[in-house]
């Protein structure tokens, strides 16, 4: 019996977005609770093309080849020994075990939830490593309250659309950051305040905040520092570490959330799903590329300016 083969993203070495190749081998095979989920969408997370670039090599090296993405969505194709929880052929969204640029992944129950009829395959996609970590930000981290002032860098973005939603959702007063050209998309969200960060420095804006979620890195971190009361958090998403003897002397606190971001559990991905499925939350489409365009996704994401998740969509033309 022949190996069953499928199509899938390799990168081989760090480097550019060429290092996306295409290519043919062989499908995984579920183990012990896992399931085999043929894939209908990608979401293009940014950590994917900074590890692509080896930016965290140092700290967690790539072992090559490998496929690139976590984010997926799909259809079950195969279950493995012990799963009870799913069945072949429902609809299912959540993180990948193995890569998701791929047209199949393996992915754990602990990590998967059933897609909801309300929403697209491309929608689900976009929760886990967009929802989930804006979720875990807000919440889990911050413990954010009714009432608080949250500061939202890049709100138009991939994280900041969901925390922005979130944050309003709870009953906080929300900032957020954004370009002219989507100032109004941002303010539709639920942002009370929106600062085109390429005209006003958001410190002119946004005082005695609460949570500041940063998503920029950078000298954006160390001016959003100073932004937060005295007792209030600042989370970001990026590898930079705040610095612990600023943020004592400004009595704040700090947390880094990267580059690992927080494995999605079931419950929280069905919650999510709910709030998007009942129209509570939204989300929203960049663009979407076809698997054989990844390294074109990659180019898109790096220049770090858009308006929502990035997708690819895997191919579906064989059985």
């Amino acid at each position: 019996m022949s190996e069953k083969m499928m199509q899938a993203i390799q990168v081989r070495r760090y480097g550019g977005p060429e290092e996306l190749v295409l290519e043919s081998i062989p499908r995984p095979q579920p183990g012990e609770g896992e399931v085999l989920v043929r894939v209908h969408a990608a979401g293009v997370l940014p950590i994917e093309w900074k590890v692509r670039q080896g930016l965290f090599k140092s700290v967690r090296p790539s072992t090559f080849p490998y496929i690139p993405g976590s984010a997926f969505s799909g259809i079950i194709a195969e279950v493995g020994p012990g799963v009870t929880a799913f069945n072949i052929g429902q609809e299912v969204f959540g993180r990948s075990n193995n890569g998701a640029y791929a047209e199949y992944t393996i992915a754990e129950v602990e990590t998967l939830a059933l897609k909801p009829e309300q929403i697209s395959f491309e929608e689900a996609a976009t929760i886990s490593g967009g929802a989930t970590v804006a979720w875990s930000a807000l919440f889990e981290n911050a413990d954010l309250q009714p009432g608080q002032r949250v500061l939202v860098h890049a709100a138009a973005g991939g994280v900041g659309l969901f925390a922005v939603q979130f944050a309003h959702w709870r009953g906080a007063q929300v900032i957020g950051t954004a370009s002219a050209a989507n100032a109004r998309f941002v303010s539709s969200l639920g942002a009370d305040i929106v600062i085109d960060y390429t005209r006003t420095p958001f410190e002119g804006l946004a005082r005695n905040v609460d949570v500041v979620l940063d998503t920029m890195g950078g000298e954006v971190l160390e001016r959003s520092m100073r932004v937060v009361k005295r007792g209030g958090i600042l989370i970001t998403l990026l590898g930079q570490e705040p610095s612990q003897q600023e943020t004592n002397r400004l009595g704040i606190r700090a947390m880094r959330n990267a580059p690992t971001f927080p494995f999605p559990s079931t419950s929280l991905l069905q919650n999510i799903a709910r709030l998007m499925a009942t129209g509570q939350i939204r989300t929203t489409i960049a663009r979407t590329f076809p698997l054989s365009e990844a390294s074109e996704a990659h180019a898109l994401s790096e220049t770090g300016h858009g308006r929502g998740r990035i997708m690819l969509k895997a191919l579906l033309d064989r059985a």
